[in-house]
């Protein structure tokens, strides 16, 4: 799915919109991707001369990959991160770079959900960890 079928499931909207296309694999993995451009808010401060995604932006864009997971269950309801466990940084994530993520639901209580997750740039591990979210209608 594009940005705009996205925007359909997750009430997320620019600037912090942060996926750009998103697909749910017969495993019941989404895989999402993100092309860093350079112009975003996050990175005008985060460092000057030398920008990085900051490390709490890769954890919202594999949340917002996670999100594409719940598609059926989402429908009026807003997900909010409750847990952000065993996130680990790995290597940088610059503008050019495109971000692959890769979730999957590990488990569920009524309407929290707890997920792993991996950001992947060029094959190359930058982030993983567990992030759980509850469907607030």
């Amino acid at each position: 799915m594009d940005r705009e079928a996205i925007k359909k499931l997750i009430p997320h909207r620019e600037p912090m919109l942060l996926v750009d296309e998103a697909s749910v694999e017969p495993d019941h993995t989404a895989i999402g991707h993100y092309t860093v451009r350079g112009d975003e808010w996050f990175l005008q401060g985060h460092f000057p001369g030398n920008p990085v995604v900051p490390g709490v932006v890769l954890c919202e864009i594999m949340g917002q990959t996670c999100c594409v997971l719940l598609a059926d269950k989402i429908s009026g309801c807003t997900p909010y991160f409750t847990g952000i466990d065993r996130v680990k940084f790995r290597n940088q994530v610059h503008p050019g770079d495109t971000i692959e993520m890769h979730c999957s639901i590990k488990r569920v209580l009524r309407n929290f959900y707890f997920t792993e997750c991996a950001a992947y740039v060029n094959g190359k591990l930058c982030a993983s960890g567990e992030l759980s979210f509850a469907l607030v209608k």
